[in-house]
C-alpha cells in the first residue's frame, strides 16, 4: 500500500473511530444508565416519531415505552426478581423489543431463544437458564410442544396470541397501565448488571447462553450509532433474527439512540427484498453475507437501483461476491465489521476494504489488543514455543483470533462476561499465551492478518461449521442422529460447496443394516433446526478414529460429496423431492456447477 493510500486509510479509521468512541466512552462514566432507561429518554425526546415499524404492527417512541412500562410491571407483579430469567420464543415483531426492554428495566433477564430450534436443542436451551416464566408466540407452540418432554425445570408458560391451554400475555398486559414506573417500584440497576442471555454455537457442543450485561447492550447500541453515524432520518431494514445480537440489538439500538427507525421483517425474502426497501425508504440495511449472496444471485429486479440507500452494515460479505454486491446494487458504503456477541474482540472496515473483516491501526491497537496466534488443527489448539507461550503468526499466516481479557473497569469492552455454564466460560480463556498470568479470549475463529493489518475470516475451529448463516454443532447433529433406529456410528462435518458460504453439512454412518431413508429423513425433521439437518449422507462399512477415539474428519472433508474417490454410497437431501436421492457423478457435477440450489 502506498504512504498516501495508506494515509488516507488512516484517515477514514479515525474518524469513523471517533464518532464510535464519541459515542461510547461516556458508559462507563455513568454506570447507573442503562439502556431501558435511555429509552425513556428518547420517548421524552421523539414521543410520537416512528421507532420500530412492520406491516402488522408500528411503535412509536413514546409507544414503544409504554409497551416496555406494560411488561416491566407485569414482571413485578408475576414475581421476577432481580436475576431471574424470562424466555422468549418469538419470531422478529416490534413487540419483541418491547418485551425484553419491559424485563430488563426492572432487573429481570430474558433469555432470547432461537425460533428455529426444537426438541432436546430447544429445551437444552431452556434447561440451562432455569428460566421462571417462557413466553411463547402462538405460531410457535408446535415448536415448543416438541420441548417440553425435554424440560427440566418447572416454569410458568405465556402465549403472545391466541391458545387454549396457556394464559394470554398480550390480553393480561392490555389492562396494566403504562405510566412510567414509580421509583418506588424501580430496582437499582447498573451497567454490571445482566440483562440478556444470547445464544452462541461456539465452536463445540450445544448452544452456549452467552450472559449480555447491560454494559454490552450499552455499547452496541451507541457504539454502531458512532460507526453508522446514524441520524434521525435514517430507517434501518432489519430482516435478521432479532434472537441474535445484529438482529436485534444492533441494527435496532443503532438507530433508536439517535432518533431514527427501523423496519422490521419476520425473516429475509430475496424476491421482496428491493419492493421493501424501496416501498419503507430504507437508508440502510443490517446484512449478513449468506444475505448478499442471495441478492447476488437472484434475478434483476426493476428497484434494485432505486433505492435511497447510503450503507449496508454486517459481516460476512466474501471476497467473490463483495464488488459485485456494491457495483450491481450501487451500494454507496459497506461497513463490514467482527465481533463476537460474548468476547471482546471487535474491529471495523470503515475503509471499505473488499474482503477484511476490518483492521485495527497502530494508534487504537492499545485500546483493543489483538492477536492472531498460530494455531494446531489437529490439536484444535494454538501452538506454543519451548518456553510454553503462543506465537504470534505472521503477515497473510492462518490462525486463530484472540483477545487479551482485562479487568480495567475504565475498559469494560476486554472483559469476557462469558456463559450461564462456569465450564464452558473456562474453556474460552487462554492462559500465559505472551507471559506468565495473562488471559486471552478466545474466538474459536481463523482469521489472517497481511502486511498492512487487515483482517481475514478464514473458518471456524472445531467441530462447528457455519451454514445460511447459522452456526451447527456437529455435536448436536450426531447425537440427534445416533438415536434413529439401526445407526451404530456417526460421525458429522462440512463440506465446501461452490457459491455458498460456510460448509454444507454432511454426515458419515454405519448401520446394522440397510437405512429407511424416508423415516431417517422425517427423523431428522423432528430432531433438527432446518439449517442442522445433513445435506448429504455417506454410509460407510467402519467410521475411522484416532488412537483417542476421536473420529476422523480430515480425509473426509477433502474427500466431500464426491462418489468418484469412494465406494460409499452417497445420498442427497433433495429439496424439490423432498427425499434422499442416491447421488451419481452426473448430480455432483451439477451441485459442483451451481446448477443444483442446495
Amino acid at each position: 500500500m502506498a504512504l498516501l493510500e495508506r494515509l488516507k486509510g488512516d484517515v477514514t479509521f479515525l474518524k469513523g473511530a471517533l464518532r464510535a468512541l464519541k459515542m461510547t466512552t461516556p458508559i462507563a462514566k455513568n454506570p447507573t444508565r442503562v439502556f431501558p432507561g435511555v429509552v425513556e429518554d428518547l420517548a421524552e425526546k421523539f414521543g410520537d416519531a416512528p421507532a420500530l415499524l412492520s406491516d402488522h404492527e408500528r411503535l412509536s417512541y413514546r409507544e414503544l415505552n409504554a409497551r416496555a412500562n406494560r411488561y416491566a410491571r407485569w414482571a413485578l407483579e408475576s414475581h421476577v426478581n432481580k436475576g431471574d430469567t424470562v424466555c422468549l420464543l418469538m419470531p422478529n415483531r416490534p413487540e419483541y423489543m418491547a418485551i425484553w426492554l419491559g424485563v430488563t428495566r426492572v432487573g429481570g433477564v430474558v433469555s432470547m431463544l432461537n425460533t428455529h430450534l426444537i426438541g432436546p436443542s430447544l429445551a437444552h436451551c431452556i434447561n440451562i437458564v432455569t428460566p421462571k416464566h417462557i413466553i411463547v408466540a402462538a405460531e410457535l407452540l408446535d415448536n415448543f410442544a416438541t420441548a417440553r418432554s425435554h424440560l427440566q425445570m418447572s416454569a410458568k408458560i405465556w402465549v403472545h396470541g391466541r391458545s387454549s391451554e396457556f394464559p394470554s400475555i398480550d390480553r393480561e398486559i392490555e389492562s396494566i397501565p403504562a405510566e412510567t414506573l414509580a421509583h418506588a417500584a424501580r430496582r437499582p440497576l447498573t451497567i454490571e448488571d445482566r440483562a440478556l442471555y444470547i445464544y452462541t454455537s461456539g465452536t463445540t457442543g450445544l448452544p452456549k447462553a452467552a450472559n449480555i450485561n447491560h454494559y454490552r447492550l450499552m455499547l452496541a447500541s451507541h457504539g454502531f450509532a458512532g460507526a453508522m453515524d446514524t441520524q434521525p432520518t435514517d430507517r434501518m431494514y432489519d430482516c435478521l433474527p432479532m434472537f441474535h445480537t445484529v438482529g436485534g440489538v444492533v441494527a435496532t439500538g443503532a438507530l433508536l439512540v439517535r432518533g431514527g427507525s427501523v423496519v422490521i421483517r419476520d425473516r429475509f425474502s430475496a424476491r421482496e427484498f428491493w419492493d421493501d426497501i424501496v416501498r419503507w425508504d430504507c437508508t440502510l440495511f443490517q446484512y449478513i453475507g449468506e444475505l448478499c449472496r442471495y441478492l447476488v444471485n437472484s434475478p434483476t429486479h426493476p428497484k434494485e437501483t432505486q433505492h435511497k440507500i447510503r450503507l449496508c452494515c454486517g459481516n460476512g460479505l466474501r471476497p467473490d461476491i463483495w464488488t459485485d454486491f456494491k457495483n450491481r446494487f450501487r451500494i454507496p458504503q459497506i461497513l463490514e465489521f467482527y465481533a463476537a456477541t460474548e468476547g471482546n474482540v471487535s474491529m471495523f472496515n470503515f475503509e471499505g476494504k473488499p474482503g477484511a473483516v476490518g483492521r485495527i491501526p497502530w494508534f487504537v491497537s492499545h485500546r483493543f489488543p489483538t492477536e492472531v496466534v498460530k494455531f494446531d488443527i489437529d490439536k484444535e489448539q494454538p501452538i506454543r514455543n519451548a518456553e510454553g507461550f503462543c506465537i504470534k503468526c505472521a503477515p497473510n499466516e492462518v490462525g486463530e483470533v484472540i483477545g487479551k481479557i482485562l479487568n480495567d473497569p475504565s475498559k469494560p469492552a476486554n472483559r469476557f462476561e462469558g456463559y450461564a455454564s462456569a465450564e464452558e466460560t473456562s474453556r474460552k480463556i487462554l492462559h500465559h499465551v505472551f507471559e506468565k498470568g495473562d488471559a486471552w479470549f478466545r474466538t474459536g475463529d481463523l482469521m489472517k492478518k497481511d502486511e498492512n493489518g487487515y483482517f481475514y475470516f478464514i473458518d471456524r475451529i472445531g467441530d462447528t461449521f457455519r451454514w445460511k448463516g447459522e452456526n451447527v454443532a456437529t455435536s448436536e447433529v450426531a447425537e440427534a442422529i445416533s438415536v434413529f433406529p439401526g445407526i451404530e456410528e456417526v460421525n458429522v462435518y462440512g463440506v465446501h460447496v461452490p457459491g455458498y458460504d460456510g460448509r454444507a453439512g454432511m454426515a458419515a454412518v454405519r448401520a446394522d443394516s440397510e437405512i429407511d431413508l424416508d423415516a431417517f429423513r422425517a427423523h431428522i425433521g423432528k430432531m433438527l433446526p432446518e439449517y442442522a439437518r445433513p445435506i448429504f449422507l455417506r454410509v460407510r462399512s467402519e467410521i475411522e478414529v484416532t488412537a483417542t477415539f476421536k473420529h476422523k474428519k480430515i480425509d473426509l472433508v477433502k474427500q466431500g460429496f464426491n462418489p468418484s474417490v469412494t465406494k460409499d454410497r452417497i445420498f442427497y437431501n433433495d429439496p424439490s423431492k423432498k427425499a434422499f436421492v442416491a447421488l451419481d457423478q452426473a448430480l455432483h457435477d451439477r451441485i459442483m456447477r451451481g446448477e443444483v440450489r442446495l
